[in-house]
Formats: structure tokens, C-alpha cells, sequence
């Protein structure tokens, strides 16, 4: 079976205990934080060295936008210098989460690494390539929005969707679009280590300018023999028709494939190395989810604000809780963030994606979720 990634970012919602950044990582420095801790109470020696540099925080994992870099007419790179307790040992097509505060709210979003972990350790800086979509308002935000020396959260990279050292024999990249995020991640980081050898590499986009790095896909395929670029303008060749794959890559079967792009493009990929009994070789990554379950509705409590709300069993926990004017969490609203996680303390939800029912005790992502018969939220 196919591995599938969903992008998900490990941001620790308001009602958990934060893990101090960095503490594993260096005990000693925590140590001597916890004792100067105790002597300056009420104030935490956290709050002091914000004051000097906000990259200090050992609270949370932050980061200072050093550049935007405009890749296309609707996308940029940011050069992102992380804070103290970051750790650079991440693995090229890892996610990071980024928050950014906008009218006196923090929201998240979950974003592809593009910078290479090969070369990241010595500048000290990380890159992730924003595509602004019409319904994405932070998007929208970091791209034509967000000037050099703003302070982001960070959320740790993770993610499965990765390429392993020492590389494949035989690769095949498959993207579109902003899909390509994760895999000039890997392709920069193949080049680095001298690992960049039988490459085909697939892309579609709108048209030839909407082409996300561009220049420098050409200057991989000049450069490396074993490197071949085949790009796809859409809006004149069309979408490509992955049962007719044999015509430009005659050998995918065999190749180990990573595949990034637009949802229909995914489960076509599926469909098509399944048919051919090589599902075990296609390796993909979601950026967005789709709902394909309800839940039964019920009455939602919310135990914080003291409220209550009859719903049906389409409407997210999300929904309910604005129609019944109370602030919710919240950050992309597609289920990735993992910003309006809660606590749930009585009675039963479903996720509209996967139908999973969650028990009391657990925690559950609003947005995604729905009543199955009357709940209590630790809202």
C-alpha cells in the first residue's frame, strides 16, 4: 500500500503543558534555567532574555524572517533564521509548522522545508516556499505580507515523507504545482552529497512561469547527465493522463517514486501503481485533506464557556462552537495544524476524514471532527 503522509504540525494546543524547546537537547542549559527560574519568580529568565533577543525564548521554538524572496507572480521563499532550541538535523521533504501573528491572533500553518539539511547546519538558517491560494489567508500573508525581521513560531519538522541516504538506484519525481516544495528540498540535498544520479523528474504547472524554481531545475538538468526534467504547461498540453505514463517514463515501474501535487493527481498515482502491483514503490504527500464521513449530531457542550449547541452530524465541532459565539482555536482549518486540538471529556466524535470514533480522554481536532451523540469539549 501506498505510504501517505498528512501534514501535521505538533503545535501543543492551550490546555497541554508546553515541552520547554531545546531542554533534551541541552541539559545543562535547562538545568541552570530551572534554578535561575527559582530565584527570579514571579519572572522567568525566559521573560529577561526575550527582552534582549526574542530568538532566546525557551518557551517555544521561534525563528526571525531574514528575507522574502519572490520566486513567482504568487509565491516566495523566506530565509528563516531559527531560535534557540531548533535542531537542523531534519531530513530533506519534512514539514515545519509556522505561526504568525496577524490582527493580535497567532495562526499555523504547516509548510515543505525547501532549504537542504546538508547545508542548513552551517548557515543556520532554514527556507520554505509559499504559494498564495485565494482561500489561504496566511498564505496570502507570508507572501506579499510579511517583512524581514518578523519573529514566527516554529513547530519541530516532521514528517514521512523523505528520501533515504544513501538514495534509490532509480528515482522518479512526480509534482505539480507547489508540489515540488518537498522535492527540491531532496533534490538540493542529493546534489550536496554527490547522490544525484538516474533522476526523472515529472512537473506540471499552469504554464512555464508558474514554474516554481525554474532556473534552477534547468541548471540541474544542464549539469547532471542522469538528472532529466520533463515540465507539463497544463493550460495548452493539459493535466497528465497517468495511464499513458509509459509514454514518458517507459521504465516507472521499476523506479522508487515520490509524488507531491494536487489530490486528484495523488489517487490517480495510486490508483495507477496499484493496478501495476508496485504500490509498494509510490511514496506521497497530502497537502489537504477531504472529508468522507459524518457523524450521527448531537448536543455539544462547551464546559469553559458554558454553552451548548444542538448540531447535525456534518457540522465540525468548529462550526458549532462559532455559531455559538465562542473563540475557538484554530489555525488552517483543513485538519494539517493541529492548532484547534481540545480536550474531550465526555460523549463520542467522529473525524469526517476517517470515520475514526474518539473516546473521552482524548483529544480531537475541531475542525475535522463532528458529534457522534452529546459531547463535552474542554472549551
Amino acid at each position: 500500500m501506498a505510504k501517505t503522509t498528512i501534514k501535521t504540525t505538533a503545535r501543543v494546543a492551550d490546555t497541554v503543558k508546553p515541552v520547554i524547546a531545546g531542554a533534551a537537547e541541552r541539559p545543562g542549559w535547562h538545568f541552570l534555567r530551572t534554578i535561575a527560574a527559582r530565584i527570579t519568580t514571579p519572572l522567568l529568565p525566559d521573560d529577561y532574555l526575550k527582552l534582549a533577543n526574542p530568538l532566546w525564548s525557551a518557551r517555544e521554538l521561534r525563528g526571525r524572517v531574514l528575507e522574502v524572496r519572490r520566486e513567482t507572480v504568487d509565491s516566495a521563499t523566506l530565509v528563516i533564521k531559527p531560535g534557540w532550541g531548533f535542531s537542523f538535523d531534519y531530513q530533506a521533504g519534512q514539514y515545519i509548522g509556522i505561526g504568525l501573528l496577524v490582527d493580535g491572533r497567532w495562526r499555523w500553518r504547516s509548510y515543505s522545508l525547501t532549504s537542504s539539511p546538508v547545508t542548513s547546519k552551517g548557515s543556520r538558517t532554514i527556507t520554505i516556499t509559499v504559494k498564495a491560494m485565494p482561500e489561504g489567508f496566511l498564505s496570502t500573508h507570508l507572501v506579499g505580507g510579511v517583512e524581514p525581521g518578523t519573529i514566527v513560531r516554529l513547530a519541530a519538522p516532521q514528517g514521512n515523507f523523505v528520501m533515504p541516504d544513501p538514495a534509490p538506484a532509480s528515482v522518479l519525481f512526480l509534482t505539480a504545482g507547489s508540489g515540488i516544495t518537498p522535492v527540491i528540498s531532496m533534490l538540493r540535498t542529493l546534489t550536496r552529497r554527490g547522490q544525484l544520479g538516474d533522476v526523472v523528474h515529472v512537473h506540471s504547472a499552469p504554464t512555464e512561469s508558474d514554474v516554481l524554481f525554474a532556473e534552477e531545475l534547468s541548471q540541474l538538468a544542464y549539469r547532471h547527465e542522469g538528472y532529466r526534467l520533463t515540465v507539463r504547461a497544463t493550460r495548452t498540453q493539459g493535466r497528465l493522463d497517468l495511464t499513458r505514463l509509459d509514454e514518458v517514463v517507459p521504465d516507472w515501474r521499476n523506479r522508487q517514486t515520490w509524488a507531491c501535487g494536487p489530490e486528484a493527481m495523488l489517487e490517480a498515482a495510486e490508483r495507477t501503481w496499484a493496478a501495476a502491483g508496485v504500490a509498494d514503490r509510490l511514496h506521497l504527500e497530502r497537502f489537504a485533506v477531504t472529508r468522507g464521513s459524518h457523524g450521527t449530531g448531537g448536543t455539544v457542550a462547551f464546559a469553559r464557556a458554558g454553552k451548548e449547541v444542538a448540531v447535525d452530524g456534518a457540522t465540525s465541532l468548529m462550526d458549532a462552537g462559532e455559531a455559538a459565539g465562542i473563540q475557538m482555536p484554530f489555525g488552517c482549518r483543513m485538519g494539517i495544524c493541529q492548532s484547534c486540538v481540545v480536550g474531550l471529556l465526555d460523549g463520542h466524535v467522529r473525524d469526517l476524514r476517517t470515520g475514526v470514533e474518539h473516546e473521552p480522554g482524548s483529544r480531537v481536532q475541531t475542525c475535522v471532527s463532528a458529534a457522534s451523540g452529546d459531547c463535552v469539549l474542554d472549551v
